[in-house]
């Protein structure tokens, strides 16, 4: 693995999801480093990516976890992006959200309101909600990073920049107001 500026050379054997991402950042101005890899499908796959994305960092970069979750009824949905060494505990996102009995959101929906699949889960996806269906929650610990690492949409690279681009940038281009939770 090897950490590459920037948006790749060609789109050969990229999906559109992904490359309509390198497009955001760029017209955005982004800045940012990529790694392509095999499928990472857990945390603990992403640790060797992570090492690699904290090249020429002034501080270790790491993948934070991205839960796409919704409430028992499924009709409300929300994108946690969580440090990934944090644990998850439904009952204090849910009293700071005032939505009870969250639990994962089934992967149609997250298809459907993402074009995400299982795995790849990412808030880059959220440039694919044009009705604003999904609530971003970001906790807290998530902003004190100075990078922030995702998917751009697909879990066979991972992207890193400065978290103030994601605040600053690239979630207003979105047009969703992230609420920030603690766990």
């Amino acid at each position: 693995m090897e950490l590459l500026k920037g948006r790749p050379e060609s789109a050969e054997g990229r999906l559109d999801k992904e490359m309509r991402v390198y497009d955001l950042l760029d017209s955005l101005g982004v800045e940012y480093g990529r790694v392509d890899h095999e499928a990472a499908m857990t945390m603990e796959a992403c640790d060797e990516i992570d090492r690699v994305l904290s090249e020429g960092a002034e501080e270790p970069v790491a993948i934070c976890k991205n839960l796409f979750l919704c409430n028992r009824q499924a009709t409300e949905f929300y994108l946690l992006l969580i440090p990934g060494d944090k644990p998850f505990k439904t009952k204090y996102l849910s009293a700071q959200i005032g939505s009870s009995r969250l639990s994962f959101a089934k992967p149609e929906a997250m298809q459907e309101y993402l074009d995400i699949t299982p795995g790849s889960v990412s808030v880059m996806g959220l440039m694919n909600d044009r009705d604003k269906r999904v609530q971003l929650l970001i906790d807290g610990d998530v902003l004190k990073a100075g990078y922030f690492a995702c998917h751009p949409c697909i879990n066979t690279s991972s992207l890193r920049f400065r978290t103030g681009d994601l605040m600053e940038k690239v979630i207003p281009a979105m047009g969703h107001e992230p609420k920030i939770v603690e766990l």
